[in-house]
C-alpha cells in the first residue's frame, strides 16, 4: 500500500510539472507568441510570462529581429550579354507576426527564394556599365520589388545590397585596355589644351613687351639672376640695349643713292654771236 501510494504521488508530480511547463511560456523581448487555441488564431502575446493551454493551444514563436540572407553567387547574362557572377545580401524583418503565420507557409523560405529570383530578372534587364556604375541604384529597385511580394506576408524588407560582380578574364583585359586608351586619350588633350593656352599667354606676353620695350630688359635681367642663383660655370656679358638699338638704327638707315652720268655731265652752252 505505501508502495503504490508512493508511486501515486511521483506520477501526481510529474502530472503537475509537466502541466506547469506546458501552460507557463517565457517569451523574450524580441518574439512574440501568435496562439491557434483549438484551430483558431488568438491576438499576438508576449513578452514576458504568458499562460497557454497544453492540449488545446498551440504556439507559434515569431522572431521580430532582423534577418540577413546571403544570397549565394549566381550566374547570370546582362542586357548586353555578357555573363556576369553576382551575388547579394538582403536584410528583412518581421512587422506583423499574424500575417507571417497564416499568409506563407515558411516566411524565410519565400523571401529567400523571392530575393534569389528578384535579383536575376534586374540583372537580366541591366546593362554591364550600369551594373557597375548604378550599383545604387540597382540595390534601391531590388529593395523595392522585393518588398512589394513580400509585404503581404507581413514582411518588411529594408535592405538589399550587391556585394560583387565577377566577370571573366577576358572581360577583365578588355575593360583594362579601354580605361588606358581612355587615360591616353584624356592625357593628350589635356597637353593639347595646356600648349594652346601657352601659346596664348605667349602672344599677350609678346604684346605687352612691344608696347613697353623696358619690360625686355627687365627679363634679361630676371634671366641673368636665375643662371646666377646656382652654382655653374656660365659666365654671361650682358650688352646694353641702347647698343642693340644702335645696330638696329645702323642696320635701317638708307642706303646713298649714285647719281648717273647723265645727271653729273653738264651740256656746254653755245657762244653767243656778236652783235
Amino acid at each position: 500500500m505505501i508502495d503504490t501510494a508512493l508511486i501515486g504521488l511521483v506520477i501526481a508530480a510529474l502530472v503537475v510539472i509537466w502541466v506547469i511547463t506546458r501552460t507557463v511560456r517565457v517569451i523574450p523581448e524580441y518574439q512574440r507568441a501568435v496562439i491557434f487555441r483549438l484551430g483558431r488564431i488568438q491576438a499576438p502575446k508576449g513578452p514576458g510570462v504568458i499562460l497557454v493551454a497544453p492540449v488545446l493551444d498551440k504556439v507559434h514563436r515569431i522572431d521580430l529581429r532582423t534577418h540577413t540572407y546571403d544570397i549565394p553567387p549566381q550566374d547570370l547574362i546582362t542586357k548586353d550579354n555578357v555573363t556576369v557572377q553576382v551575388n547579394a545580401v538582403t536584410y528583412y524583418n518581421v512587422v506583423d507576426p499574424i500575417r507571417a503565420v497564416l499568409a506563407i507557409e515558411d516566411y524565410r523560405v519565400g523571401t529567400q527564394q523571392v530575393a534569389q529570383t528578384t535579383l536575376r530578372s534586374i540583372i537580366g534587364q541591366t546593362s554591364l556599365d550600369d551594373l557597375l556604375t548604378k550599383r545604387e541604384e540597382i540595390n534601391s529597385r531590388l529593395q523595392q520589388i522585393i518588398d512589394e511580394v513580400t509585404n503581404p506576408w507581413g514582411i518588411k524588407v529594408t535592405i538589399v545590397e550587391v556585394k560583387d560582380v565577377m566577370l571573366p578574364e577576358s572581360m577583365r583585359r578588355a575593360m583594362a585596355r579601354q580605361a588606358e586608351s581612355e587615360r591616353d586619350r584624356r592625357a593628350k588633350v589635356i597637353h593639347a589644351i595646356g600648349e594652346q593656352e601657352a601659346a596664348e599667354n605667349l602672344a599677350e606676353a609678346a604684346k605687352t613687351i612691344e608696347a613697353h620695350p623696358g619690360a625686355m630688359h627687365l627679363r634679361t635681367l630676371s634671366s641673368m639672376l636665375e643662371l646666377g642663383a646656382e652654382q655653374n660655370s656660365t659666365v654671361v656679358f650682358p650688352l646694353p640695349m641702347e647698343l642693340l638699338r644702335l645696330f638696329d638704327t645702323a642696320k635701317g638707315a638708307p642706303e646713298p643713292q649714285n647719281e648717273s652720268p647723265s645727271s653729273t655731265l653738264r651740256t656746254p652752252e653755245p657762244p653767243s654771236e656778236p652783235s
